[in-house]
């Protein structure tokens, strides 16, 4: 028998890479948090990370585990459910940040909607910064977005390093601008590439420009020029950018977060359920779709 608590403790490890995090997301004391990977472990005979120095990393076991944690939490939280005899209503404004298009996202709400099909679930794909503002309007109760920075408010889904990527035959000169491919304001991402090249005193030119990740992805397939993107979620058809032969700097790490927003909302219970939802299958964020 697996315990669920050690399971939902076990999924904040692996999205996070970092005990530390997971114990901030779960409310828990890290030892807390190493005691229930530790008991896991034992439960399961095998290591599910590999921990030094340098970081988290799950073993191939722990690869395994994420396949079978999400499908045991839920059906106890369905049954949890069924015999408590709850059921969530009303509406839900759910905002989600671009970058998740590509990704396995609908799985998790699909999930959701079966799971509380008396949900009015309306979801609304925009930008990062987008999405902040309008949940800082009240016109969200609930989104998935990149946080500003990291010491910002949100509930950490997972963390990833943002790096250069483009077409398999570009090739840049590093004399010459860097050709750029962005979202328009108020990117997050956007607002970070500008910074960091001006910061190095790296000259750039918009080379395509699009609302839409699909947009901002044809114009990279067509080699236009570069964008900046999370290491995780890359496009087909696109790849990493040998930064330092083409004279790129390093762009740092990037965090998506769960924000919620007025708490005076009726359709906050709702939104509690969908967080924990997304934080449960945040694994699945992590796999662009083939």
């Amino acid at each position: 028998m697996f315990e669920p608590v050690q399971l939902r403790t076990f999924l904040a490890v692996a999205q996070t890479l970092s005990f530390t995090q997971a114990a901030h997301r779960l409310g828990l004391r890290q030892s807390t948090v190493s005691q229930h990977v530790r008991r896991l472990e034992e439960a399961a005979g095998s290591r599910l990370f590999l921990r030094d120095t340098h970081g988290v990393e799950l073993t191939e076991d722990g690869e395994a585990m994420l396949g079978f944690a999400r499908p045991i939490l839920e059906a106890n939280e369905r049954a949890a459910a069924f015999f408590a005899g709850t059921r969530l209503r009303g509406p839900l404004r759910f905002g989600v940040s671009e970058d998740f298009v590509p990704t396995r996202l609908p799985e998790i709400l699909a999930a959701f909607r079966r799971d509380h099909p008396e949900v009015d679930l309306e979801l609304t794909v925009e930008l990062s910064g987008t999405l902040h503002q309008r949940l800082d309007e009240g016109g969200l109760d609930l989104c998935l977005a990149k946080r500003h920075g990291p010491e910002g408010p949100g509930r950490l889904v997972w963390r990833d390093k943002l790096v250069w990527i483009g077409g398999e035959r570009l090739r840049l000169d590093p004399r010459h601008p860097v050709p750029l491919i962005a979202f328009p304001p108020p990117g997050i991402t956007r607002a970070r590439v500008l910074d960091v090249l001006e910061r190095h005193g790296r000259a750039w030119r918009v080379a395509g420009t699009s609302g839409s990740l699909s947009g901002l992805v044809a114009a990279a397939r067509a080699g236009l020029g570069v964008m900046a993107h999370a290491q995780g979620l890359i496009p087909a058809g696109l790849v990493r950018v040998p930064a330092r032969a083409c004279g790129l700097p390093d762009l740092g790490g990037v965090d998506f977060v769960l924000l919620h927003g007025r708490r005076d909302s009726r359709a906050q219970e709702a939104a509690d359920a969908l967080a924990d939802a997304v934080l449960a299958g945040g694994d699945l964020l992590h796999r662009p779709l083939p």
